[in-house]
């Protein structure tokens, strides 16, 4: 049986799915600042994005694991 459209799981993992197309956005950004000479903020954009990063793995699981809780019921 699928998952309804709008289930908690599913709503997750479109959450996630757009904090990676933002961050692959703001990654673009960033590389444009920095060929304009602004390496400072492309410093502090990356120590943002690192964050994001450092967070992902957790996200992932901790979706991996809602979903599967979610098919059991």
């Amino acid at each position: 049986m699928p998952a309804p459209e709008y289930s908690l799981p599913d709503t997750l993992e479109r959450l996630y799915n757009n904090q990676l197309a933002l961050e692959a956005a703001i990654m673009e950004l960033t590389l444009l600042i920095e060929q304009q000479g602004h390496a400072e903020a492309g410093d502090n954009v990356r120590g943002a994005l690192h964050a994001i990063g450092e967070n992902e793995g957790h996200i992932r699981q901790g979706l991996a694991k809602l979903v599967l809780h979610h098919r059991g019921d």
